[in-house]
């Protein structure tokens, strides 16, 4: 059964880059075929995907961040990371990684999420 582990700082300051790595056990980040995503929740508002790294290692991105997004992966210690930059306080937010079997679908595993505020 696989498992993910999100982690990485609490509390960022406005303007900097929000760093998170996920990290998987119990399968391979690279094993055909598996969306590996970053999905986010503000504080009152819904779940807002940002975006995955296949297991072909492409990545996706939302059209609404994708100019402040990027999404790497180390297959070596089957981990994968997400870089937010130029935050702001509506940055803030639970930040979950999960596994989707198509880009667009529900997650079929999820991380249980780290709250990370953006704030002076």
């Amino acid at each position: 059964q696989v498992q993910l582990q999100e982690s990485g700082p609490g509390l960022v300051k406005p303007s900097q880059t929000l760093s998170l790595t996920c990290t998987v056990s119990g399968g391979a980040i690279t094993t055909n075929y598996y969306y590996w995503s970053w999905i986010r929740q503000p504080p009152g508002k819904g779940l807002e995907w940002m975006g995955a790294i296949a297991s072909s290692g492409n990545t996706y991105y939302s059209p609404s961040l994708k100019s402040r997004t990027s999404i790497s992966r180390d297959t070596s210690k089957n981990q994968f990371t997400l870089q937010l930059s130029s935050v702001t306080p509506e940055d803030t937010a639970v930040y979950y990684c999960a596994r989707r079997r198509n880009l667009r679908g529900t997650e079929d595993a999820r991380g249980q999420g780290t709250l990370v505020t953006v704030s002076s």
